[in-house]
Parts: structure tokens; sequence; C-alpha cells
């Protein structure tokens, strides 16, 4: 007898991706458009010239929060976290303690005792595992947050001018690798400027409830 297969999670936008026509596939789990109609070459061009957008709602977010975070969270992952500064955000990778590669991550800090983990969507139960599993009587709380954030990803030179008609935050003053909290559209959000895919770009994070004012 054939197990039946496990229904894949769904972002906010997934109706919207599949009304514009959006070519649907599994990812890590995931229900996730891989292209749409006209075409992957034309939408790299577009991100290189002007601006791509990307449902990257399926990432997962792990919250830890007490003043034991920073040096709790040093002990799991490769890069200094006490470097960080408030509103800044690290590229590090979650490692086991002979320094094998669990994920990647980028980790967040909006005060001391207040860190946000950003990891990947095909292993983030796995890594809330780990990272549970390591938390010994440490002043810190965990909280696995991934059920509360939507983000979307705005990458490209234009990206800056775009997304200024929607926030008063003053996106230029936002430096690579740091983030600042306000409005977008009359939305709550966290707004980034990790520019992942190597043009420059900004990672909003809301309410998944308000994917589709953003």
């Amino acid at each position: 007898m054939t197990a039946p297969a496990l229904e894949l999670r769904k972002t906010p936008l997934n109706s919207t991706h599949r009304a514009m026509g959006g070519r649907m596939v599994e990812f890590g789990g995931w229900d996730m458009p891989v292209q749409y109609p006209a075409g992957t070459v034309a939408e790299h061009l577009r991100t290189r010239t002007a601006a791509g957008l990307f449902d990257v709602s399926h990432m997962g977010e792990i919250d830890v929060r007490g003043g034991e975070a920073i040096p709790f969270i040093n002990r799991l992952v490769s890069n200094d976290a006490t470097k960080l500064i408030d509103d800044q955000a690290q590229y590090s990778a979650l490692t086991t303690p002979d320094g094998t590669v669990i994920d990647d991550l980028l980790v967040y800090r909006f005060r001391e005792d207040h860190l946000l983990l950003v990891v990947n969507a095909g292993t983030t139960d796995k890594d809330w595992e780990w990272i549970k599993s390591h938390h010994q009587r440490e002043g810190v709380e965990l909280r696995n947050a991934s059920s509360e954030y939507c983000q979307l990803a705005l990458q490209g030179p234009q990206a800056i001018t775009i997304l200024q008609q929607l926030t008063d935050l003053p996106l230029a003053e936002i430096k690579y690798y740091h983030f600042h909290q306000g409005q977008v559209d009359g939305v709550r959000s966290i707004v980034s400027r990790t520019g992942y895919t190597g043009e420059d770009g900004f990672e909003v994070y809301a309410a998944p409830d308000k994917a589709e004012q953003l």
C-alpha cells in the first residue's frame, strides 16, 4: 500500500503565484513557483537591470531572547555574534562541535538580549530541534516563530527607488547587512539589506496575513 503524499506547505501568496501563471514545484516541503510565463532568462535580466520581487516566506525564523542570548548562539554558530551591534545582521553557519555545517543562516540583532535567526526552509525543523537540544540552563527563551512571518525580497538596482515609495524609512541610510523597523505600505515590517542575489536589495518581513498588502 502506497503511503499518502505529504501535503505541501504554502506561503501566504500561494494563490497569487498561481493566478499569475507561476509554475509550481515542490521545494523543501513547500509549494513554490519556479518560474513565470516570461521565462527564467527574462526574470534574471529584469532583476539585474531593474528589480525582481521574490516570495521567500518559506524561510524559517527562530526567536532567541534573554540575557544570555548572544553567548548561547555563539556556542552554535561559526561567526562571532558578539561583534554585532543593534539593527545589524550577520551571515553565519550552524555547526556541530566537530565543525561540520548543519545549515547556513542569518543572525539578526535587535538588542543584546534579542536575536532572530533566519534559516533555510527545508531545514527549519531540523535546525529548530538542534538548537533546542543545546539549550541547557542559559537564561534564554527560544521560539520557533516561522509561522509569524512572511518575507518578500525586492532585489536589483532599482529596488531602493521602488521600495522608498512605500515607506518613510530612510532606506539609503540602511547599510549592507543592517536593518530598520517601520511601516511599509502601512504594514509594520522589518526591512533588511542583505542583497543575497548579488544585486543591492531589501528584504521585508511582516505578519503573514499582511502579505497581500505589501
